[in-house]
């Protein structure tokens, strides 16, 4: 399905608990503090704050009933794209210290999932590291107001998508909400565990096993009538680390099912389409 569920991960639960209070405490901020930080002031490097609708990641279908704010690897100035100085509100070392420490730990947790994922694929356990020696990571803070009433798909928490680089690891609060596609094209809810995260794969995993894996179609409804929070961590690859059908996936009935991509280019396509503001700088 490309989600599962780990536990007895070493992340002690005080640390993700801290990093969820900072978040409700950052989005009680006023909305004209907030967008003093909004991601477009970052330029191409995708840091800070998203307004309710400011993504949509169904744009066809959905509008995104959420707000966000991202940060990544500390760099001083703007390098590339995702790679740029983060935003922080004044005033807020705790803030700073707790989700750029969850980052750090995060990123050690991903390269140790991804150690799993070579070995399940019969390569060597380092296989990802080659594609990771500086990759783009974005953690991210997400706030869902609740919905009631008539829901459809014009507007909900998240719109259906996959998620774009080699896997996220998701904290969820105790709220619900999250609904994963089953192969069989069916949503089942992605109930949150205690002491768990949810790990789903990305594109990236899904072109180099060749469907093998899975990148999940998810989407985010809260009709929970209770503010919903959680935490994703995004780890991808290098910019130019390169993602094509590993020859052990390709067989006479499964033959290779994309051309070869980079991370970046790939990773910025699917920005480009959920963010109104760099559809107006970029092509889609």
């Amino acid at each position: 399905m490309g989600f599962v569920y780990v536990k007895n991960h070493g992340v002690p639960q005080r640390t993700v608990d801290i990093v969820f209070e900072q978040a409700r405490a950052f989005f009680e901020l006023p909305l004209d503090e907030k967008m003093k930080l909004h991601i477009r002031n970052s330029g191409t490097a995708l840091r800070g704050y998203i307004e309710i609708f400011g993504e949509n990641t169904n744009p066809t279908m959905t509008m995104d009933l959420k707000e966000c704010f991202d940060i990544g690897q500390e760099v001083p100035e703007l390098l590339s794209p995702f790679f740029g100085p983060n935003q922080w509100p004044a005033g807020t070392p705790a803030l700073r210290e707790a989700i750029y420490g969850y980052h750090e730990v995060m990123k050690t947790l991903a390269t140790q999932i991804l150690r799993g994922v070579a070995i399940s694929l019969a390569l060597a356990p380092d296989f990802f590291e080659a594609k990771m020696r500086n990759p783009v990571t974005i953690q991210r803070l997400l706030h869902y107001p609740p919905q009631s009433g008539r829901i459809d798909e014009g507007a909900i928490g998240v719109g259906a998508h996959t998620d774009y680089g080699n896997l996220t690891i998701l904290a969820q609060d105790d709220v619900g909400g999250l609904q994963v596609m089953n192969r069989d094209g069916q949503w089942i809810d992605g109930t949150p565990i205690p002491g768990t995260f949810v790990i789903n794969i990305g594109d990236l995993i899904q072109k180099l096993t060749n469907n093998r894996y899975l990148a999940n179609l998810h989407r985010v409804v809260n009709t929970s009538g209770r503010e919903r929070y959680s935490i994703p961590f995004f780890i991808d690859a290098d910019d130019d680390a390169v993602f094509a059908p590993l020859e052990s996936c390709v067989t006479d009935d499964n033959p290779a099912r994309y051309a070869p991509v980079s991370c970046g280019a790939h990773k910025f396509g699917r920005f480009v389409s959920s963010f109104p503001y760099l559809q107006q700088e970029f092509s889609v």
